[in-house]
């Protein structure tokens, strides 16, 4: 008989970091890396918030804790970084979701503060993070991040085009760490979704009429639930994704090929 194969998709043994964890996707994400074995670090700014997820994955039998970040503050990212590998010594994977809007309309009307911000908060910060957890991963021999951006970085936008920018240099961002650390044995993959009921884009699913927009364009007929962006997460930094680098995963209900509105 052949000698057991062991489940290419549980995380035993590995502490997983991720932020913007207190909610929506990356609460989805947190919940899914704990229920296939991971030890979670759970940041957002809202502490009280993340401290609840936190317990709640407890409660199931899974170790996490929580920590505040703020990814605007940047001396705040190396610390919070530098007391997450303080927990258990180490983290093997990072999940890289926070991120927000500082800008709705044409490009033409952002303000330099507008730009900076966007760019800080969905690009500067993740690049900090990376920076903090990749000498450890460098010295294992393992490790894998994920950085959650948006159909918005692989199409054009006419009311988000700063926050697309951004998001397309997320997925820039893989790809160099990629080549960068491929010889380490570390990994850097990007999810693309497409929209997502969380509260950041209710005011897109919230309304009728837009969300009849969205969705005549999606061949699976619905918007993503936030459940639906974790399972891809969690496969991209598993063991069963061990030779996916550099990507960036398309998770639209097939809005993208369907031409349906990006967002």
């Amino acid at each position: 008989m052949s000698a057991a194969i062991g489940d290419p998709f549980r995380l035993d043994g590995k502490v997983a970091l991720v932020t913007g964890a207190s909610r929506g996707i990356g609460r989805a994400v947190a919940r899914r890396l704990s229920a296939q074995g991971a030890k979670t670090i759970l940041c957002s700014r809202d502490l009280d918030a993340c401290e609840s997820v936190s317990a709640e994955l407890r409660g199931a039998g899974g170790e996490s804790h929580a920590l505040r970040i703020d990814l605007a503050d940047l001396d705040g990212v190396g610390e919070a970084a530098r007391a997450a590998l303080s927990l258990w010594g180490r983290i093997d994977v990072l999940v890289a979701n926070a991120g927000g809007v500082a800008h709705l309309g044409p490009m033409a009307g952002v303000s330099s503060a507008a730009f900076d911000a966007t760019f800080q908060v969905n690009l500067k910060s993740y690049l900090w993070l990376c920076r903090q957890v990749l000498p450890g991963m460098v010295e294992r021999r393992d490790g894998a991040l994920l950085f959650i951006g948006s159909i918005s970085g692989l199409a054009g936008e006419r009311g988000l085009g700063v926050y697309a920018l951004a998001k397309a240099a997320e997925m820039q961002l893989a790809r160099n760490i990629a080549v960068e650390y491929g010889r380490h044995n570390v990994r850097a993959n990007a999810l693309a979704p497409g929209l997502v009921r969380t509260e950041m884009t209710r005011p897109l699913w919230s309304n009728d009429d837009k969300l009849r927009q969205v969705v005549s364009g999606y061949p699976l007929g619905r918007i993503a639930e936030p459940e639906d962006i974790a399972g891809a997460a969690a496969f991209l930094v598993s063991p069963a994704a061990a030779f996916i680098t550099g990507q960036t995963l398309v998770v639209d209900g097939g809005g993208l090929i369907g031409r349906g509105t990006p967002v």
